[in-house]
């Protein structure tokens, strides 16, 4: 699965519209109220965390509930959050201490018998958890006292822990035993630093601050009163606002109205997790390709300009990649081989590898612009390589990829949006229907460090790993995504690489 990233440009309308805004003066926010007024282009989806794909959603969801732990992105730590504190007492066995004096937002006591409902519910094929990969690992979950309980695994899992840090919040037992997934959806009642006070679904939601927010909370501390977020489709009408003082807080801009915007309000490029990569596969067409051949790989990288192609496509704090991996996840070595954009050195490693007049090779690409897997073709004919492009959907582009039909697949990976190599190189180099590399020291040490449970352990092979990764030029690493956010001059607000916007962590200038 992989939830593809999608930009639109707006076209001459939205360059008229950003225009014409632009002779005026953007109002200031109204602090008065401290209210903090925010769009989505896209409806988020009904408030149930586990049946919830689009980050819209997740967003509003994660202010409201809370999970056992916590990951601080600045840091990379992995904090407690309902539970005091957490152990593995076992290679399958986990024992969390939950915090007591919590209060959910309909005042009810926060106690174990929540989080055995709440896990032990989702965990079940007829709950219809959205991604089966953030529960399929819990085999069942128990309670050991009123402030402890054990989750029992059904199998090694590296990711886990990064589950727990606020993926798998935790919802009252006596709501949601009584009325499930859809009375969670139509009144959503967490933990977290903001209760949901009125929506209307898909269209206005309504937060207000959550005074009995518990002490210790990784969340704790938001200044900002109230949230309202609209569902406004039209990006012309978001400029339109933002610039009117009407929002504080939009996102998702493409790039040339953002440079448009950029002096009127904030404009914020910030990297995210996904990232943009070509795919070789030496053990494609039986092995009988120029792929097969690590100096080919190699010369290929070389031979690709990705500096410029980046400032082309991406720009903002898009930079390019030398890793199978974004560097913002955990076990994401950057001390490896890296290729600069050398031509002459590309058509020399294509003549030792016996090419020397060059080749014709398939390129699909999926979820990837034309121009920029065009720019990729453009640069490899100048060394002699002829690349054949084939756009398709992702799950067509996937499947020949299974197939062993590709020798190079230029995409995407998003990696769930998750902090942590396991959602990526395994997917891709561990001996599964994604690898076509089928390399076995690979296998194992990604293994290794997907079922440790001791994070050195873990990073110490991920490390073996990538590096082998880029020596071995497996990957052609593009550049990893950006984001651009408009704000309120007013607005202090700080983005983050997994796009999980953090308003309890805003404030005002």
């Amino acid at each position: 699965m992989t939830d593809i990233f999608k930009t639109s440009l707006t076209g001459l309308a939205a360059l008229a519209a950003c225009t014409a805004l632009t002779l005026g003066t953007p109002a200031s926010a109204d602090k008065a109220s401290n209210t903090l007024n925010v769009a989505f282009a896209a409806e988020p989806e009904p408030l149930d965390t586990y049946k919830i794909a689009g980050r819209q959603g997740l967003i509003l969801a994660r202010h409201i509930y809370d999970g056992l732990l916590y990951k601080n992105l600045d840091t990379g730590e992995i904090v407690p959050a309902l539970a005091e504190s957490w152990e593995f007492t076992g290679p399958l066995t986990m024992e969390f201490t939950l915090r007591q004096g919590v209060k959910f937002h309909n005042g009810a006591d926060f106690t174990a018998d929540d989080v055995v409902t709440t896990l032990n519910t989702v965990i079940t094929p007829e709950y219809g958890t959205r991604y089966s990969i953030s529960v399929d690992w819990i085999e069942s979950v128990e309670k050991l006292a009123d402030y402890k309980v054990r989750i029992n695994m059904s199998k090694p899992f590296a990711g886990a822990v990064e589950m727990l840090a606020d993926a798998l919040p935790i919802y009252p037992h006596d709501f949601f035993g009584e009325n499930g997934s859809s009375g969670m959806a139509a009144t959503p009642i967490g933990t977290g630093p903001y209760k949901l006070v009125s929506q209307e679904p898909g269209i206005r939601y309504q937060l207000e601050r959550f005074e009995d927010h518990y002490a210790g909370s990784p969340k704790a501390g938001a200044t900002i009163d109230a949230i309202t977020v609209r569902t406004i489709p039209e990006m012309n009408t978001q400029y339109a606002e933002l610039m009117s003082g009407d929002l504080d807080w939009i996102w998702r801009i493409p790039p040339d109205q953002a440079a448009r915007l950029e002096g009127r309000v904030q404009i914020i490029s910030a990297p995210i997790m996904r990232i943009g990569y070509v795919g070789f596969a030496p053990e494609a067409l039986a092995g009988d390709s120029p792929i097969a051949d690590k100096k080919v790989r190699q010369a290929l990288i070389h031979a690709t300009n990705r500096g410029a192609i980046v400032e082309a496509f991406a720009g903002g704090a898009s930079k390019v990649l030398n890793t199978p991996c974004n560097p913002a996840q955990f076990g994401c070595e950057q001390d490896v081989a890296a290729y600069d954009f050398d031509p002459e050195k590309a058509k020399a490693l294509l003549a030792e590898a016996g090419y020397a007049d060059g080749f014709e090779m398939e390129m699909v690409f999926a979820a990837m612009p034309r121009p920029t897997a065009e720019a990729v073709a453009a640069d490899l004919a100048n060394v002699g390589v002829k690349l054949e492009l084939n756009e398709q959907q992702y799950s067509s582009g996937i499947g020949k990829w299974r197939a062993r039909e590709l020798p190079a697949f230029f995409s995407n990976w998003g990696s769930y949006g998750i902090g942590d190599t396991a959602f990526i190189l395994s997917n891709f180099f561990g001996g599964g229907a994604d690898d076509l590399v089928q390399d076995a020291q690979l296998a194992e040490w990604l293994t290794e460090a997907d079922t440790a449970s001791d994070r050195a352990v873990r990073a110490e092979n991920y490390a073996m790993a990538v590096k082998k990764i880029a020596e071995e030029a497996y990957w052609m690493p593009m550049y990893n995504f950006n984001v651009n956010y408009g704000l309120s001059n007013d607005l202090n607000f700080t983005p983050h690489p997994d796009e999980f916007a953090r308003w309890w962590m805003a404030s005002w200038k």
